[in-house]
């Protein structure tokens, strides 16, 4: 909710549910200005004050007629206003534009390296069934814990939680004691376990890195590798490779939520060298995922900084301390 667009073509459109167009008066108001007005933190706040509903939060048209705003009268003030705003903004988009695409550029060099790897192996790989290679291959209880509103030591994860190589424990349900016997009576999850997801979404792989008391929510495998066999942290960087992420898409059924099937989270093929390349090839990939860590924090830190400073050019828009010199500032202050 609060999204802002402004419709530049002369196109015949139609629009989707949810979506309120609005069409100032010309001799009042100026399009572009209610734009960057809209955009503003004051008027989004007011917008979702306004907004209704337990579970999406949404605004209808009645109650946005009634949010109350304040613009000079005068069209050529707010033109001038519009016209600082577009040379301010001009800037400061091109180098969020540039940094976003930094940023994809960064995990796409990574990515790029680690399916290198795992498409040409080399002397000494081994092509096996994933089972062959893993000490258990454990699935979840097919129902959902009763979960308890107060925190407690024991922990579900859900699909959720499983993401990017990871297994994120900061937003959890918990259980009682008992629930958490119950649902970890086949194998109580350990540090090393590989987890990955057979939908919602399906695919997505992470490792626990955590001696706490938790437990596998619906539709997550866990496996636990043959030390003598198979490096755990081989595997998780394996199960991100495009060559076992296409195997998976390749068990998926289901016409609306696609889904794998148990039987087929234990057959999938990987090819495995001898222990040590495996050692060798997770350190020269947890090298790499370090520094492009590194760089995506930095270029995150960077597009949120950009934008709030379209943020404070905007409230000095809207509270009469906007002057031509903003947009030199803010060019100045982003060519350094």
């Amino acid at each position: 909710m609060g999204n802002v667009a402004q419709l530049d073509t002369d196109e015949k459109v139609v629009f989707a549910q949810r979506i309120i167009v609005m069409q100032p008066k010309r001799e009042v108001l100026d399009s572009t200005f209610l734009k960057y007005m809209l955009l503003s933190n004051v008027m989004q706040e007011k917008i979702h004050e306004k907004g209704t509903g337990a579970t999406v939060k949404g605004i209808k048209s009645q109650l946005l007629k009634k949010v109350k705003i304040y613009f000079p009268r005068s069209l050529s003030e707010q033109k001038q206003i519009v016209a600082i705003l577009d040379e301010a903004f001009e800037g400061i988009d091109r180098a969020i534009a540039n940094t976003e695409k930094n940023l994809a550029n960064s995990r796409e060099l990574f990515e790029s390296y680690l399916n290198a790897i795992f498409t040409q192996k080399g002397d000494g790989w081994v092509e096996k069934k994933i089972e062959d290679v893993c000490e258990s291959i454990i699935d979840c209880i097919n129902k959902t814990a009763p979960i308890i509103d107060e925190a407690s030591p024991f922990k579900m994860i859900r699909t959720t939680n499983v993401r990017h190589g990871c297994v994120n424990l900061d937003s959890v349900r918990y259980v009682t004691e008992e629930t958490y016997r119950q649902w970890t009576r086949r194998q109580i999850p350990k540090k090393g376990d590989v987890l990955l997801t057979r939908e919602a979404p399906m695919g997505e792989v992470g490792m626990l890195i955590t001696d706490d008391h938790v437990f596998l929510g619906q539709r997550i495998v866990s496996y636990r590798t043959d030390s003598n066999q198979l490096n755990n942290k081989f595997l998780l960087y394996a199960f991100q490779s495009n060559d076992l992420q296409n195997q998976i898409k390749a068990f998926a059924s289901g016409s609306t939520v696609q889904h794998m099937r148990v039987p087929d989270t234990k057959v999938l093929q990987i090819a495995v060298p001898p222990l040590l390349i495996q050692k060798k090839i997770v350190e020269k990939l947890d090298t790499l995922l370090i520094e492009t860590q590194r760089l995506e924090t930095i270029y995150r830190k960077k597009i949120t900084a950009l934008k709030e400073l379209k943020q404070s050019i905007l409230q000095k828009a809207f509270t009469g301390e906007l002057t031509a010199d903003t947009a030199k500032t803010a060019k100045e202050g982003i060519a350094a």
